[in-house]
């Protein structure tokens, strides 16, 4: 719970410090006196988006601290850990805003975020009022009101996963569908172009080595009898014959020779050898330069083909293969689409019907959740003097989307007969505030550690109304903390704490403090609640008596 707040410099606040205890905290003061004030700097410490010109004239900068005891297991110590702050009994909260509208923060003495703020507050106030800043007179958040109240968060992370899945599935049929029918659209073409390239059959690197073979062809005419003239002379007729017949007469000269001719002879055996392998890489040439005619005709017509079917698809001709590949792949899917087709048509059934299911449970969730709450908020009605209200949760059949397909909207009939309509445009505003306190006080049930702030939430009613306004705050304050802004003297007399917040003018500058007030002090604040500034001794005498219960 709240236990104190520190203001500096903010607004018309010089400097002051509150002290909060358990049970009711009421706030009092004339209009303008600076009530409003205390809220926008506890929202300010508290990360939530409000005015910008916190800062007060002439100030250079505006300091909140607030700090809140926290007990055992209180969510406000998940967020903590998670955000990796320091967790203990007492929680400090210190935001600064300066006048430059830059603004930092810190929890327990660290550096924080206005995310983790926010984060924080969520757990640790919540602020009640006819402007109220949950959205309860915005139909659009209904939805998301009873969802919080019913518990309902695994339900929803169901549905939302099952139309997220229902989406892609959806998506993935489309995409088939249309790229099925793109490939129906030029399947002709298709057929045709895979055919006259299974016909080719171009390989890679077949165009190279075409061209290869083919210059060689055209060169081998010119060049084939010169090598055999070639071969020739080294032949039996030429350098081969002639070397045998040197080394034959050598071999006869040798023995007279005194080993004169042995290293000649040597090289001339050598040289043999040589000559026989240039002989061998000769014959084998001339056996490559030996063609027929009608094969250079061919690899000409087949190397023609392949670059002109490579122009033709726009593709370098070693691509051909793979491009045949690509068509025949669309093929393929063209063949078996039907089949792939109604697979994925079957998945989204089977996707529908999960969502379906998903749906289903989420919308008797809710319809169990609202006649709960329409039972819960008729008990709280009772005791506020508005027990022939009706108050009621519709729920209507909306567009399925991620969060289900139901409309939510909390309407109220004032008297019996009477139609029910939207919640801001039926009650007036003494209903409102009663509907309100009557809602949230359903709403925060089972929230533990929680300050509940309600601003000026009796305005608009009186007498019994606003004892039984008050009677059912002070009943919600037993074992928790609330505080409440008002003008109304029947809720200031049930306080079990009481301030005063007045707006002064020194020196030039108006300022507002908030004191504790004792309990004569009391009697004179809740006598000008009821009289206005001159107190009289009857209304002195009303005061105490609304006091004494």
């Amino acid at each position: 719970m709240l236990r104190g707040l520190d203001i500096s410099d903010m607004l018309i606040i010089d400097r002051l410090e509150l002290g909060f205890q358990p049970g009711l905290n009421v706030l009092t003061g004339e209009t303008g006196a600076g009530k409003s004030i205390l809220l926008d700097s506890l929202g300010f410490v508290l990360g939530w988006r409000g005015r910008a010109d916190l800062v007060r004239q002439g100030a250079e900068q505006g300091e909140v601290t607030a700090w809140f005891d926290l007990a055992e297991g209180h969510p406000a110590r998940a967020v903590l850990q998670e955000a990796g702050l320091p967790d203990g009994d007492e929680l400090i909260l210190r935001r600064i805003n300066g006048r430059d509208g830059r603004k930092t923060a810190w929890v327990n003495d660290r550096r924080c975020s206005g995310e983790v703020l926010r984060a924080l507050s969520e757990t640790l106030v919540e602020l009640h009022g006819q402007h109220d800043d949950r959205g309860l007179l915005n139909p659009r958040g209904h939805r998301a009101i009873l969802d919080d109240f019913a518990g309902n968060g695994a339900a929803q992370a169901k549905v939302r996963k099952a139309w997220s899945a229902l989406a892609a599935a959806r998506k993935a049929a489309k995409i088939a569908a249309s790229e099925r029918e793109a490939i129906e659209a030029e399947e002709e073409f298709l057929r045709h172009a895979v055919a006259e390239l299974d016909k080719l059959d171009p390989q890679e690197g077949e165009e190279a080595t075409l061209d290869t073979k083919r210059r060689m062809m055209q060169s081998a005419e010119k060049i084939r009898s010169d090598v055999v003239n070639a071969y020739e002379m080294m032949g039996q007729n030429g350098a081969e014959r002639h070397m045998g017949d040197a080394l034959r007469w050598l071999d006869g000269a040798a023995a007279q020779a005194e080993g004169a001719l042995e290293a000649p002879m040597a090289a001339l055996n050598r040289a043999m050898v040589e000559l026989d392998d240039a002989m061998s890489g000769v014959a084998d040439a001339i056996d490559v330069m030996s063609f027929n005619p009608i094969e250079l005709e061919e690899t000409e017509e087949r190397l023609f083909a392949i670059r002109g079917l490579a122009r033709k698809h726009d593709v370098a001709p070693d691509e051909l293969a793979g491009f045949a590949g690509t068509l025949r792949a669309k093929l393929d899917t063209l063949d078996a689409g039907e089949a792939a087709q109604a697979a994925l048509e079957q998945a989204v059934k089977d996707a529908e019907a999960a969502y379906e299911a998903a749906a289903d449970a989420l919308s008797r969730s809710r319809a169990k959740a609202a006649a709960k709450l329409d039972k819960a908020v008729a008990a709280e009605l009772a005791p506020l003097k508005m027990e022939r209200a009706v108050f009621e949760t519709q729920i209507t059949a909306e567009e399925p989307g991620p969060d289900g397909r139901d409309g939510v909207s909390f309407t109220v009939a004032t008297n019996p007969g009477a139609p029910a309509g939207p919640l801001g445009k039926i009650a007036s505003g003494g209903e409102l505030s009663r509907f309100l306190l009557a809602l949230k006080v359903c709403l925060t049930q089972g929230q533990t550690g929680l300050t509940m702030i309600f601003d000026e939430i009796d305005r608009g009613v009186g007498g019994a109304t606003a004892d039984a306004v008050g009677r059912r705050l002070s009943a919600l304050a037993e074992g928790g903390q609330v505080l409440v802004v008002t003008h109304s003297p029947q809720v200031a007399a049930l306080g079990a704490h009481h301030w005063r917040v007045a707006k002064g003018v020194a020196k030039g500058v108006t300022t507002s403090t908030v004191v504790p007030l004792a309990p004569e002090e009391r009697v004179d604040e809740v006598a000008r609640m009821l009289s206005g500034d001159v107190i009289t001794d009857a209304a002195r005498a009303a005061a105490e008596a609304l006091l004494a219960g």
